[in-house]
């Protein structure tokens, strides 16, 4: 796909789920033919919501706008992503969780590309606070977690997270360390991730050295 017709149907996307419209969304990626889901949720969807979180940061969207854009994205990749690959690549024990916040997209889609690549991962969820996590964490042994946030405040909360796990591996994701991206730093995570590919090259490299 040109780059243009590319950066068309991502504006056009994105005034679909501004609109809330599931049915002209439908429409819209039904027009990329054979296009794999993990080129719809990279280079589609992931750039039309990140319009639509900038456009929040700038009093130009609502949150009812940005919610429901997550909501309907939700609901499509529900249908199109591909079921859960037979773990195939050795590694240490990871999960991954969304800390405070309830959107579960970002998750999905990092926690579909892992497992497409042969690791195993296990999923906590969304709308955990840091002591619920810190102990499942610990419970199961976890080596590697990955957390996704939406808001600020939840990003910030991944300091207090990373003192009380000092011994593992947290790799940090989601709007607020895309909007600052010396955030996850500040914070104490050892990684942060733009996308779900960039999601399984930082395993890949964490696995080798944990390992």
């Amino acid at each position: 796909m040109h780059s243009a017709t590319t950066q068309l149907l991502i504006s056009s996307l994105e005034e679909a789920l501004l609109s809330m419209d599931r049915i002209v969304v439908s429409s819209l990626l039904g027009e990329v033919g054979e296009a794999s889901p993990f080129f719809i949720a990279e280079r589609l969807i992931a750039p039309a919501l990140e319009r639509i979180g900038d456009g929040w940061d700038r009093g130009d969207v609502s949150l009812a706008q940005v919610y429901m854009s997550g909501r309907i994205c939700e609901e499509l990749f529900a249908r199109i992503l591909p079921p859960d690959a037979s773990p195939s690549q050795p590694g240490p024990k990871m999960a991954i969780a969304v800390l405070q916040d309830h959107h579960a997209l970002g998750k999905r889609i990092v926690c579909s590309f892992v497992r497409s690549a042969g690791y195993a991962i296990e999923d906590y969820g969304q709308g955990l606070e840091v002591e619920e996590l810190v102990g499942r964490v610990r419970e199961d042994g976890v080596g590697v977690l990955l957390v996704s946030t939406l808001m600020l405040d939840a990003a910030l909360r991944i300091e207090e997270l990373k003192r009380r796990l000092d011994d593992v591996q947290l790799v940090v994701g989601g709007a607020p360390f895309l909007f600052d991206e010396r955030l996850w730093r500040e914070v104490g995570a050892d990684a942060m991730g733009r996308s779900g590919g960039d999601a399984v090259r930082i395993v890949q490299r964490l696995s080798r050295e944990v390992a």
